[in-house]
């Protein structure tokens, strides 16, 4: 079954459960939720199709047909034409009082509701379910969504991870899923941000392998590292969604982005302790659109090419986002030492409000303790485009280009850039090594480039 309709059967499966009232648990959220209103939400002003082509071509060739569906759609009965199989958690004995372990209730859930034959709805009732690590593995049988309405809430015991201390909540080698339902993932991590430790982060809510993959109307809280990971994925919407956590939680990255491909992340606010968005080695065709980030570490593109590493990024587009209080803007980092590329990057319609880096590329990144040595071999950086990126910078310095001797910065373009010191300052650029052009008027502006 292609995308195309599986999209169209998991909006089927929606308006039929709603219709037929099979669960007693369901949001007003997800009621309102209209095909119609996904559509819309999902074919946002500002995209670029050429940088985006395969989910956004898929929408838009589907759109009439999905139209044409909607009035049979509504009149269609579970037992006409599309069976569907509903399973709760709550049959498997899940209590959802916040205290009694409902992880072997979900487990089964899970069991059932991906080896059915017809296409599935594991439904979340809106209450809090208290849960040790939990693996859902594929593949599935058939499509389906889990409609989380209530609240997921960690193991507080970290003992509980000595198995998997990498994962709470994971997704592995799905194909067809659709999250959704307004609930909340809670990943109470005051314990771990305590006995933080950089180098095993642990993710709140990660997926794995899937395939056509659908991550809607979730809020998302107090990840014990980072709350959403993407990994080896192809094919993801994540959208319309609420990431937050204390402003000096460590290491609790908003959405983390590795190895995969094809993304739209859209319509969302993050506030954590660091990057509301990072996007690492393996990932192209990388989309983020209208998302609000504060307080955090900004907006990034690495670290790239960590001990000797080869890292490839490309095509990676964030268009309209608004970033308040952070430490960096838009950023790429990378470390000396690594190989490999980060090219075909766009940076456009942007507003910063004291930002500390507003705009900033480090080619000598360095999160040791120990000095980094300077090296010869860099990962390339080349072809960035800022545009129409405008506000307060927090320090002297707005716009950074520390770029490596051996591998400069190479076709960098600044065009309509507005950047002033929050101070009353006259903000300054700072560009080392790189070849640039700019249109418009750029403000401040780089006046030497070392190469």
């Amino acid at each position: 079954m292609s995308l195309k309709k599986f999209l169209l059967s998991i909006f089927i499966i929606i308006i039929i459960n709603i219709i037929s009232s099979i669960s007693c648990d369901r949001s007003t959220n997800l009621q309102e939720n209209t095909l119609e209103d996904f559509v819309d939400e999902a074919s946002g002003t500002g995209y670029d199709s050429q940088a985006y082509p395969s989910y956004w071509s898929m929408i838009d060739d589907s759109k009439d047909l999905i139209e044409q569906s909607t009035d049979d759609v509504l009149t269609l009965k579970s037992s006409d034409q599309v069976a569907v199989t509903t399973v709760s958690v709550h049959d498997f004995g899940a209590k959802g009082d916040g205290e009694t372990d409902d992880t072997e209730a979900f487990v089964k859930a899970w069991k059932v509701a991906c080896s059915s034959k017809n296409a599935a709805v594991l439904v979340v009732p809106q209450k809090i379910y208290w849960l040790k690590p939990i693996r859902f593995s594929g593949p599935c049988l058939s499509q389906l969504m889990v409609q989380i309405v209530g609240t997921l809430e960690a193991s507080d015991d970290r003992s509980d991870f000595r198995q998997d201390g990498k994962h709470w909540l994971i997704f592995d080698s799905v194909r067809k899923l659709l999250l959704d339902g307004g609930g909340t993932i809670n990943g109470n991590g005051k314990e771990w941000w305590q006995n933080s430790c950089k180098i095993n982060k642990s993710k709140a809510l990660a997926f794995y392998k899937c395939k056509d993959l659908i991550v809607k109307n979730l809020k998302i809280q107090d990840a014990q590292q980072i709350h959403l990971s993407f990994q080896k994925c192809m094919n993801v919407l994540a959208s319309n969604l609420s990431i937050t956590a204390p402003e000096k939680s460590p290491n609790t990255d908003g959405i983390h982005v590795t190895n995969t491909q094809d993304i739209l992340i859209t319509t969302s606010i993050i506030s954590t302790g660091d990057d509301c968005i990072s996007i690492v080695s393996g990932s192209e065709k990388v989309q983020a659109m209208n998302i609000t980030c504060g307080p955090g570490h900004g907006i990034s593109i690495g670290s790239l090419g960590s001990g000797k590493s080869e890292a490839y990024v490309s095509e990676v587009a964030l268009y309209g986002a608004k970033l308040i209080g952070t430490t960096n803007g838009v950023r790429i980092k990378t470390w000396q030492g690594g190989s490999g590329s980060a090219n075909n990057i766009t940076f456009e319609n942007i507003e910063m409000l004291d930002v500390t880096n507003p705009i900033l590329i480090d080619q000598y990144y360095c999160d040791s303790k120990k000095p980094c040595k300077e090296q010869k071999s860099a990962v390339q950086v080349q072809n960035v485009l800022y545009k129409n990126i405008k506000g307060t910078s927090a320090s002297d310095v707005a716009i950074k280009f520390d770029c490596s001797k051996n591998f400069p910065c190479q076709g960098i373009v600044l065009q309509d850039i507005k950047l002033e010191h929050g101070g009353g300052k006259t903000a300054k650029a700072l560009c080392n090594n790189i070849n640039f052009t700019s249109i418009g008027v750029v403000s401040p502006l780089c006046y030497q480039a070392k190469l």
